[in-house]
């Protein structure tokens, strides 16, 4: 009798996956599904007739029901709201969850709304006002709004996330002792701060280019919230700030789009003082977060271009970002 042999991270066949997504969701014959992206989760492009939509299968071990069922109750809850979002769709059973038994283990998928327009990593300055818009309305909703998942603090950003990344590349490496640096830099900082004047709410925390489109009328639609859980709100738009510096090599072409975005998000919402003096900051943590999460999942997703050089060109671009914002590490953190 032949053993099959173990797997930690299997692709599903989208010819099956047409199939069982025709039948849970009463699809007509006329349904195509084809793979898009098998990265972080696996996405899956489902087209029946003129209607497109997005499946995506989350990879083994990565969320728990539960914690899909949180990032569903608050994108369902922004539905309710009309805010712009991709939305998820229930099957013929009223059942959003799909549960998948890979050779690994239990996956889960859900299905999308498709987030009309396209995405772009260049857009112009009014697109970016768009978009500061479309953010602060979806903050103006989840303020307050609390989810029974992570909570992105010091400890989740920074202690934590900088553990995987020494696991993961050492302690020795030039780049870890720069992060590990600036995680001390920032967690001093954060002992600073007021949290009674810092708004408080679900955040989507990956907010750039690639989980956005917008359509010819420069309409915004905001998709993947993958990452969600709580923390300031301000987090967002330092993100988005540092992402849109990141694409934007021309500074002066960044802060043409930078202004634009924050007077558009303050039309909504304003931003109090103490929010923007921790903008230069809140990015860094994410980012270390980021890396943390990358060298965690290694294993589970396209993974080659995470060594060494991947690991210098993040700490180049953090470097750049703390030049441009006049942010040193002084000799204190150098221990």
């Amino acid at each position: 009798m032949t053993t099959l042999f173990p797997v930690i991270n299997s692709t599903l066949s989208y010819k099956a996956l047409e199939n069982y997504i025709q039948q849970k969701y009463s699809f007509t014959n006329k349904i195509k599904c084809t793979l898009f992206r098998a990265a972080m989760n696996h996405l899956y492009i489902v087209e029946d007739g003129n209607d497109k939509y997005v499946f995506r299968v989350y990879t083994y071990s990565w969320r728990t029901k539960s914690e899909i069922q949180e990032e569903l109750r608050l994108l369902n809850y922004l539905k309710e709201k009309q805010t712009s979002i991709s939305f998820p769709i229930p099957d013929s059973y009223n059942e959003f969850i799909q549960e998948f038994y890979a050779p690994e283990g239990r996956r889960f998928g859900i299905l999308f709304s498709y987030a009309k327009g396209k995405k772009a990593a260049k857009f112009s300055a009014e697109t970016s006002h768009q978009i500061g818009i479309a953010l602060a309305r979806i903050h103006k909703n989840t303020s307050g709004f609390l989810l029974n998942r992570i909570n992105f603090d010091s400890t989740t950003l920074l202690t934590e996330s900088m553990s995987r990344t020494k696991q993961f590349f050492g302690n020795k490496n030039d780049e870890v002792i720069f992060l590990q640096f600036l995680k001390n830099l920032l967690e001093d900082k954060f002992k600073d701060i007021d949290d009674s004047k810092i708004r408080y709410g679900s955040v989507h925390l990956d907010v750039w280019f690639d989980n956005l489109h917008f359509d010819e009328s420069n309409e915004v639609t905001f998709f993947d919230f993958d990452f969600c859980g709580n923390g300031w709100l301000c987090l967002d738009v330092s993100y988005f700030l540092y992402q849109l510096f990141s694409t934007n090599l021309d500074e002066n072409e960044y802060k043409t789009k930078a202004e634009s975005f924050l007077k558009g998000y303050e039309t909504e919402t304003k931003l109090n003082d103490e929010e923007k003096k921790l903008l230069p900051y809140l990015c860094l943590a994410i980012m270390i977060y980021y890396i943390g999460i990358q060298c965690d999942r290694f294993e589970y997703w396209t993974n080659i271009f995470l060594n060494e050089d991947h690991l210098k060109r993040m700490a180049g671009n953090l470097k750049r970002w703390m030049k441009y914002n006049e942010i040193e590490i002084s000799g204190k953190y150098i221990k």
